[in-house]
């Protein structure tokens, strides 16, 4: 290592957006030499890490916040729509690699769990009922199951029905079978491996970023000795998390001058409890309490990291001002700048419902957390459960309309008209989309070279540049597939304690 180094990509981070990144590149332009930094002591540590997002297969299946009620009373699906076309892409990718013996087993990093929709109250239901209606014809959601009957729901969902009380009728589920559950850093870490001769260097931090004719100049500190050294970059992909806003404000980019970071953090309960394992095997999503933003969306989910089963329900949100879950006190002030000062206090005006809901969420107490795990799990016993806190977010804060919003809880895609760098801002669905993204980063920052490279992404991602929803008999032989790759089990029932 030394002053000299140079590479045509730099990827820094070390998560399932950078990994997969390189994976498209590599086989596109196979001659490209390429450098994986990553601050931590392994790849997909941070918000890739098993511990530190949700582990949803993101596919519309059952999630409230893709599709909201309008203003009218009806229901908008187009986010649904869209989060299930890319995560078929993603599914379509992952399916290519293991049948190429590149992923390994793929039981490591993915597997079958039903999604569920839970509704309660009589606005809940009516809620969840228009979902149903809306999308139960698509092709893209063939199978949505919508009951009421509640011997059915507690052969579906026995920890959350056999010993719930009589509410009066005013609840309602929706299944969907062919959910998943995916370990995000299991899968960046052996997309990352695939690389091959790829240098994947850990435990080195980017510091700054800095534009130098016609390449990036990113000074790197290595963390464990201290030393710090350059690396230039013809093309710069910042996939750091919350470490990439700081790294666009060192490199001035004009597109991100007034833009600000607003973090959450979250937290969740979690057991290991046999007993409550073996009687809910599900991913289970409800709306959020009224008033609440769509990121409190509350889940109770089967998890399965390093081979041994879980149960996860939150998320109950918490706030620190850094940017990373391993990053500094000083990533919130040292962000703010002259440019974005302004935003940031609008934000803060024009968001105190966001800012109610956090204030709320610091002073719960531990009754009150169970209070809401027992909306799931009637009987729920506090020590049967621990707390834990999951990853660090950092929503985007800019100015839309005039004034400084959040804007979005989605992922943004930053190119720079000065070329030569893409980054990725923001948050959900992220990981489930991660090969849409990338293949949009592909897009926008080589569309000269894009023509040449689409029979090499299809050979990978077949769908590629053709919506799913239009082409029925192409859905399902990319679905049947994928599903036979990574050992889906798509039409089977799944009941408790199954799959």
């Amino acid at each position: 290592m030394g002053i000299g180094e140079h590479y045509d990509v730099v990827l820094v981070g070390g998560g399932i957006m950078s990994a997969t990144l390189g994976v498209l590149l590599r086989r596109v332009q196979p001659d490209w030499s390429v450098l994986v930094l990553e601050r931590l002591d392994g790849p997909g540590l941070e918000s890739s890490s098993a511990w530190n997002n949700a582990g949803t297969g993101h596919a519309g299946l059952c999630e409230f916040n893709y599709t909201p009620l309008r203003g009218d009373g009806s229901i908008d699906v187009a986010a649904a729509i869209a989060v299930n076309e890319q995560f078929h892409l993603s599914r379509q990718l992952w399916a290519r690699l293991v049948e190429e013996g590149a992923l390994g087993d793929p039981a490591g990093f993915i597997r079958s769990v039903p999604h569920y929709g839970f509704a309660r109250g009589a606005a809940g239901v009516r809620h969840l009922r228009l979902r149903y209606e809306a999308l139960r014809g698509h092709p893209l959601f063939e199978g949505m199951e919508f009951i009421r009957d509640r011997e059915a729901m507690a052969r579906w969902l026995p920890l959350m029905f056999a010993a719930r009380p009589d509410d009066g009728g005013q609840v309602a589920v929706c299944r969907t079978r062919t959910g998943t559950d995916v370990d995000y850093g299991v899968l960046a870490r052996r997309l990352l491996a695939s690389l091959g001769d790829v240098p994947v260097r850990t435990g080195h931090e980017v510091r700054s970023l800095t534009r130098e004719g016609r390449r990036w100049r990113l000074r790197v500190r290595d963390t464990k000795g201290s030393d710090e050294y350059d690396v230039r970059g013809s093309f710069v992909f910042l996939g750091a998390g919350g470490g990439t806003l700081p790294l666009l404000q060192s490199a001035g980019v004009p597109e991100t001058r007034g833009y600000g970071g607003f973090p959450i953090s979250g937290r969740f309960l979690r057991t290991a409890a046999p007993g409550l394992i073996a009687r809910h095997h599900a991913k289970v999503y409800s709306h959020a309490e009224p008033g609440a933003p769509p990121l409190s969306v509350p889940h109770l989910d089967t998890r399965v990291v390093d081979g041994r089963a879980y149960l996860m329900f939150g998320p109950f949100a918490a706030f620190s001002p850094r940017f990373l879950k391993h990053g500094r006190l000083t990533d919130l002030p040292r962000s703010v700048t002259g440019r974005n000062a302004g935003t940031l206090l609008g934000a803060a005006r024009g968001d105190l419902g966001l800012l109610r809901y956090l204030v709320g969420q610091l002073a719960q107490t531990r009754d009150g957390r169970l209070a809401a795990l027992r909306r799931f799990v009637p009987d729920a016993r506090p020590e049967d459960w621990e707390l834990v806190t999951a990853g660090q977010r950092v929503q985007v804060v800019k100015r839309v309309g005039g004034r400084g919003s959040i804007a979005g809880f989605g992922t943004e895609v930053v190119t720079p008209a000065q070329g030569g760098l893409a980054a990725l801002l923001g948050a959900s669905p992220g990981a489930s989309a991660s090969v849409a993204i990338m293949l949009d980063v592909l897009e926008r920052a080589f569309p000269d070279r894009l023509p040449a490279w689409r029979t090499a992404l299809r050979s990978l991602v077949p769908s590629y540049g053709t919506p799913l929803a239009g082409q029925p008999d192409l859905l399902r032989k990319v679905t049947e597939r994928s599903a036979a790759a990574l050992g889906l089990n798509d039409d089977a029932p799944h009941e408790a304690g199954r799959g």
